[in-house]
């Protein structure tokens, strides 16, 4: 490991929890219309009670000490901070996997797979499947603190997580991800074929060959879902990729606020029929939103969107990555391309299809994503 390497221990002072809380209790809640439900938005009555139990009752210390008990380090690459998980194997011969998030997730998305994915004779599987896990925070997201400079597309995102796993000394690696992190590491599989083994997504964003055979009555339903989301869900991406800094005085200022705008997300994306709350526990949903709130990184994690949109390196107008992929699709994932659309872009030698879950794939079904990462690595060992 390279001595640009330091540990990194995770404690918010008290201050800044119970600055939290006060604010929490000084909310000045809008208005809504009755019986309107979600229609307009986060409603109001599902996020009055999770900020209720947020300001009463969730304990933040609880999700350091599980954090903790993987090694934590920081970096600097190219000017920015990265923060990273990391869960060597204690298993010989087990692959590198770089794991990276998206927005509004972090590598709490991760917690319930890190464990199986490096140690999986722990967790009822096969030696043969370990991997050493590293999960690092994208730049503006989590302990890898806001950026500072322009230009923090997916693509600068890949190189500094290729530099480092070089400073990880491991020299042959698997990487996997699903929203942005799917973008990036589409990235990786393309900026570095030579050490990359293969990568596996849980989103693929793909477009389709101007001979593209017809679809199927299911790609035609999946295409249609495409588009209803284009139409109805995507203001906050109009948002996020233009005038971002707008937006985060509120978010940044209100803990309410950034709930409001969070919640949404996991409610809309998931697989949870309307009922957020039964896909995800108030504690997994506070500790995301409270990882934005202590380290601030709301508005540098906005600016993704702005700088990719205006980089225009997202990876499927660069060329097809030639890396092995596996794609996972999962049936409320806001992209799931056809598979001839898929393969326009990547050498597609893993394709899976699920009965249940959504955008956030690790987190709503763990098992599901520990067993299709596994089996699609299996043959690149």
């Amino acid at each position: 490991m390279s001595d640009l390497i330091e540990p990194f221990e995770i404690r918010v002072p008290d201050a800044v929890l119970d600055d939290l809380r006060e604010r929490l209790a000084r909310t000045r809640w809008p208005d809504q219309i009755e019986g309107a439900g979600w229609d307009y938005g986060t409603e109001r009555g599902a996020l009055q009670a999770l900020c209720e139990y947020w300001r009463k009752e969730f304990d933040w210390r609880r999700v350091e000490a599980a954090l903790a008990r993987f090694e934590h380090g920081v970096t600097t690459i190219d000017g920015q901070r990265i923060h990273f998980l990391h869960a060597p194997s204690p298993h010989p011969g087990a692959l590198p996997l770089v794991v990276t998030h998206g927005w509004p997730g972090s590598i709490l998305e991760f917690l319930k797979v890190v464990g199986p994915l490096a140690d999986p004779v722990s967790h009822g599987g096969e030696a043969r499947d370990a991997f050493h896990v590293i999960c690092p925070s994208i730049p503006g997201y989590g302990f890898s603190e806001p950026t500072r400079t322009r230009g923090w597309d997916v693509q600068r995102v890949a190189e500094a997580w290729i530099e480092l796993v070089a400073r990880l000394g491991y020299t042959r690696y698997g990487a996997q991800g699903g929203d942005w992190g799917a973008l990036v590491t589409s990235q990786i599989g393309r900026l570095d074929p030579e050490s990359c083994a293969g990568i596996h997504l849980n989103m693929a964003i793909a477009l389709p060959p101007a001979d593209a055979p017809p679809l199927s009555e299911k790609e035609q339903r999946w295409v249609a879902e495409l588009q209803a989301f284009q139409r109805g869900e995507t203001g906050y991406q109009q948002i996020q990729s233009t005038k971002p800094q707008t937006l985060a005085y509120a978010l940044t200022d209100s803990p309410a606020g950034l709930a409001g705008w969070i919640l949404e997300k996991f409610c809309t994306w998931s697989d949870c029929g309307g009922d957020v709350l039964s896909v995800f526990t108030k504690d997994e949903l506070l500790a995301n939103i409270t990882l934005y709130w202590v380290t601030g990184t709301i508005n540098s994690s906005m600016r993704m969107y702005y700088e990719t949109l205006k980089s225009g390196r997202v990876g499927v107008t660069q060329g097809k990555v030639e890396v092995p992929t596996g794609i996972a699709i999962f049936p409320k994932e806001l992209y799931k391309p056809p598979r001839a659309w898929a393969d326009r872009h990547y050498r597609v030698t893993h394709w899976s299809e699920f009965d249940r879950g959504g955008h956030f794939a690790a987190m709503e079904q763990p098992d599901a994503f520990v067993k299709d990462v596994r089996a699609f690595f299996r043959t690149l060992r």
